[in-house]
């Protein structure tokens, strides 16, 4: 690659799109897929990853050699030689983006969509509709340094704002069950967001944005004879664009290596605080168009409060033909937050503190295999406490069924204990298998402190047949599960290949789903969601082009809803169908052409009524059938670059019984980097160019109606950065 920078997506995919989907309207492209999918996987896929390979004009070949990955087994090695479906977003991209939200480096990788809710919130999707709910964000796991953010029995939709997003060396995507190397959690896919290495640095970054928002980030580093560290530091003041909100966010990280000849120690230690003013959903059919109405902010006592710690060192060294690698850690998360989405507004004061270790064997093997072993462990220990300061307010039955005073208080302990084996073979001159598999236990123990039962904490009963926060009684639960994976890989010429992969993922219940009950259930008897894969990718490149095409079929058992009755059951079935086409076409020396497009469609394929209406057949709320983003890169000289971004949202169903929906939005944003010398570095971005109108989230609700998180107007930040090392 020209730009190591560049969106790199596995074996040679660049974030970008079959160029042909350019050439027809979103319409005709949404028919011609529906077709596309309703035929079966391998000639669809072949048609859509051979179609660049017709295309004549094409230049200088790519190689992508020197990009590294550590998710694919847990251990550096090339992106070539990864059958994954893994997409990495190098330090050149992110050093242009400045992230102000994570989502604006997420959502250029094919099969994500990341929702930006308010301040550093969000939702995510990874060959997924936008989850919600209590176990939502157990479909993916997200890590730093390859440490999970959280314990996957305490997983939090919005711990993505945890990692160090804005230091990063490169922030790698999994696109697709990871479960048999990462365990649970890793269901849908895996979001690592990787440090730099130790050493030699010395930098200050300065950033103005818009409404006085400031932001300052930092890092410094030393090296001398075997000893390295790094320090990096990021903080943000950001005043909101609604009433009454903002982000006033710290983080610290300390890296560090230690080479005593036979062995090596890696490790750091992260700090996040997070002080949140939360601005909430804006309501009314298309509110977000309404100049006045966009800027207000409907629950202005909103916030959300968050101070997470990490702490890990890797252990690396030599055993014979064996690499060796052990690493333990801890982990604490503090979260108060106000449910300002739930009648009453209670809020939530939560922590998890966790012990435990990763540990891998690696060794290449005679007749040209690799394989790897490894062992996890994991104990944690959480509470969670949810209160109601004020009576609730609304119709006599919301003011008698949720009293104020303490709704829960509740500790679980939790432990998990999982083993891998990973192991790749060369099986002739032109075809390698891969071969996975993972066995993990993990057990709860929960412990009521309050009154068991549908009371108030004093334990009077509520009108209206009781009170909607229901309290189990002390309890243990486990659950065991596997994950196997086979995969192929058919190198087609040097520059080409074709990889087939079938795997299985996995989720447990989440604390909350289990133990956090309304009305009158007692006892959610609830199993493991399973998640079972089939894929076939092509990707290369020839001459000026990289390309990728994937297209899966994965369907979910087990899933866990809440039913009419506010019961937490399994016996949701889901169907996930998608098409994902990436490409970068040089076009010029000094243009370049990046793009990501996708097709997916999710639906219900369980009988289930949903507003008097069976949602089997039904599309999946929040699950755009289209969406993308395209990218035009000028490198006009060694020390100006710019990029001009178009960033793609179809039109969505809002509700599950699809009434109604958001027509999606097309929105553009300008960046550029100038380095004025060796020490001086420049970076300008307008977000939003056109002032357009639009929703970062769009949902519905029997309540409410409409309602939305609205998208910014056009805005400008500019950054200086200082290389003084």
């Amino acid at each position: 690659m020209r730009n190591s920078g560049v969106t790199i997506n596995y074996a040679g995919e660049a974030a970008g799109a079959c160029y042909i989907c350019a050439a027809i309207s979103q319409r005709r492209l949404h028919s011609a897929l529906e077709r596309i999918m309703n035929r079966s996987l391998l000639p669809a896929a072949i048609f859509c990853a051979l179609t660049p390979l017709s295309t004549e004009s094409l230049a200088q070949e790519r190689t992508i050699e020197e990009i590294q990955v550590v998710s694919n087994i847990r251990r550096t090695e090339g992106l070539s030689d990864v059958n994954a479906a893994v997409s990495v977003i190098g330090r050149e991209e992110l050093s242009l983006l400045r992230l102000t939200h994570y989502q604006e480096a997420l959502n250029r990788v094919p099969g994500v969509n990341v929702n930006r809710n308010n301040g550093q919130e969000s939702l995510a999707s990874i060959r997924s509709p936008v989850l919600t709910g209590a176990g939502a964000c157990g479909a993916f796991l997200m890590a730093e340094n390859g440490i999970p953010l959280r314990s996957n029995a305490f997983c939090n939709v919005n711990q993505m704002f945890d990692a160090h997003t804005e230091n990063a060396e490169r922030i790698e995507v999994v696109r697709g069950p990871s479960s048999a190397l990462w365990g649970s959690n890793a269901m849908h896919g895996l979001i690592n967001v990787v440090l730099p290495e130790p050493g030699e640095a010395g930098s200050l970054t300065l950033e103005a944005g818009p409404r006085g928002s400031q932001r300052y980030q930092a890092q410094f580093g030393t090296e001398d004879e075997g000893v390295a560290s790094l320090f990096l530091i990021n903080g943000v003041e950001e005043e909101g664009y609604q009433a009454d909100s903002g982000v006033d966010q710290q983080k610290f990280t300390w890296l560090y290596e230690l080479d005593f000849g036979r062995v090596r120690l890696d490790g750091g230690f992260t700090m996040i605080n997070l002080n949140q003013e939360t601005a909430g959903y804006v309501t009314g059919a298309n509110a977000y168009e309404d100049a006045e109405r966009r800027k207000t902010n409907p629950n202005p006592e909103a916030f959300r409060d968050s101070r997470n710690g990490r702490l890990w060192t890797s252990f690396n060294w030599e055993s014979g033909d064996w690499d060796l690698v052990f690493t333990p850690y801890a982990r604490e998360v503090n979260m108060t937050f106000m449910q300002h989405f739930l009648p009453g507004d209670p809020v939530e004061d939560f922590y998890h503190r966790s012990a435990g270790f990763q540990s891998g064997a690696y060794r290449n093997v005679a007749n040209g295999g690799r394989l790897a072993i490894g062992i996890d462990g994991e104990s944690t220990t959480g509470k969670l406490l949810q209160f109601q300061a004020n009576p609730t307010v609304g119709s006599a039955f919301l003011r008698n069924t949720i009293p104020e005073g303490k709704h829960y208080d509740f500790t679980v302990d939790a432990g998990m204990i999982g083993g891998f084996l990973s192991y790749d073979q060369p099986l002739a001159e032109d075809w390698t298998l891969s071969l996975g598999l993972r066995i993990e236990k993990v057990d709860y123990e929960y412990d009521n402190l309050m009154l068991d039962g549908r009371t108030n904490d004093q334990g009077v009963a509520c009108g209206f047949g009781g009170c909607r926060y229901s309290r189990p009684a002390d309890r243990g639960d486990d659950f065991s599960n596997v994950s196997p994976k086979l995969a192929l890989s058919y190198r087609l010429d040097d520059n080409n290949r074709v990889d087939f992969r079938l795997q299985r993922g996995f989720r447990a219940p989440q604390a909350t789903e289990l133990y956090r009950l309304q009305n009158a259930q007692t006892v959610a008897d609830l199993d493991s969601v399973e998640l079972d894969s089939i894929e076939v990718a092509f990707n290369g490149g020839v001459d000026a082009l990289s390309y990728s095409a994937s297209i899966y079929a994965m369907d979910k058992d087990n899933e866990i809803i809440t039913n009419s009755s506010r019961e937490n059951l399994n016996g949701a079935a889901t169907s996930h169908r998608g098409l994902e086409l990436a490409l970068a076409y040089d076009l010029s020396d000094t243009l370049t052409l990046h793009a990501v497009s996708n097709y997916a469609k999710h639906s219900y394929e369980h009988s289930q009524l949903s507003g008097g209406i069976d949602i089997q057949g039904k599309e999946v709320d929040t699950a755009p059938n289209l969406w993308g983003n395209y990218r035009l890169s000028w490198q006009a000289s060694d020390r100006l670059r710019a990029e001009f971004e178009w960033v793609n949202m179809g039109e969505y169903f809002t509700n599950p019984e699809n009434t109604a929906s958001y027509e999606g939005h097309d929105i553009f944003n300008l960046r550029a980097q100038y380095q004025m010398n060796e020490d001086l570095l420049w970076t300008f971005a307008v977000l939003n160019v056109f002032d357009d109108f639009y929703a970062e989230r769009a949902d519905w609700t029997t309540f409410t109606g409409d309602r939305y998180f609205v998208g910014q107007p056009a805005r400008v930040h500019i950054a200086a950065t200082w290389n003084f090392r």
